[in-house]
Parts: structure tokens; C-alpha cells; sequence
């Protein structure tokens, strides 16, 4: 994966900026696809939405925190070890992230 700047990527203040021609160019230079697709309709954003509450409520709520870096590390390993691999989602045909992808790789490779 290519380098990407982060200061080039920090959240952009303004909602209008998600939509500039700078921003839309710096990732599709990076190919990367914005999650928006339309102004002020807030189902374009439901599955992110949906992740962010699972995350808080399974995990960052259940206890307190002693440091960032314990968080961050509970963070990711619940990511990659429960929610990425076998958490089934219906927006994905009741498969986990991993089974989806899997599968879209192995329909577009045989295509």
C-alpha cells in the first residue's frame, strides 16, 4: 500500500470538503472510494454507523481504559480476531468481512 500523508488526509472541518475536487482527487490518486454518495442523507452512512455503536457497545464501554495503548490494542484485536472474521453481517449476505471478500476475489479472479 502506498505511503499516504497524514496530514493530507486529517478529517476535513467542513462537510462541503468531503466533496471537493482536491479531496475526491487525493483518493482517487490513492484509490481509495469515499463512503459518501449523496449530501444530507444519512442512510449513506448507515453501515459505518452500525459498526461504530457494535464497537462501543461490545467493547470501549465495557470497561474503563488505563491508556491509549490498551485501548488501541483491544481495539484491533477485536477487529481483526472477532468482528472482521467471523462476525456475519446482513448487509454482506449474512457472511463475515473475510468470507465476503474471499468470495468477491475468488468470483472476480475466475471471471
Amino acid at each position: 500500500m502506498a505511503h499516504i500523508n497524514n496530514a493530507a488526509l486529517r478529517r476535513p472541518i467542513e462537510s462541503t470538503q468531503y466533496t471537493s475536487e482536491a479531496y475526491t482527487n487525493l483518493l482517487a490518486a490513492h484509490r481509495i472510494r469515499s463512503s459518501l454518495s449523496r449530501p444530507h442523507n444519512c442512510w449513506d452512512n448507515a453501515v459505518a454507523e452500525s459498526f461504530f455503536a457494535t464497537l462501543k457497545s461490545d467493547l470501549v464501554y465495557c470497561r474503563p481504559w488505563p491508556t491509549r495503548v490498551a485501548a488501541r490494542s483491544a481495539i484491533f484485536e477485536y477487529i481483526e480476531g472477532f468482528y472482521n472474521p467471523r462476525r456475519l453481517h446482513s448487509t454482506l449476505g449474512n457472511l463475515s468481512p473475510v468470507a465476503y471478500e474471499t468470495r468477491h476475489f475468488q468470483v472476480a479472479q475466475s471471471a
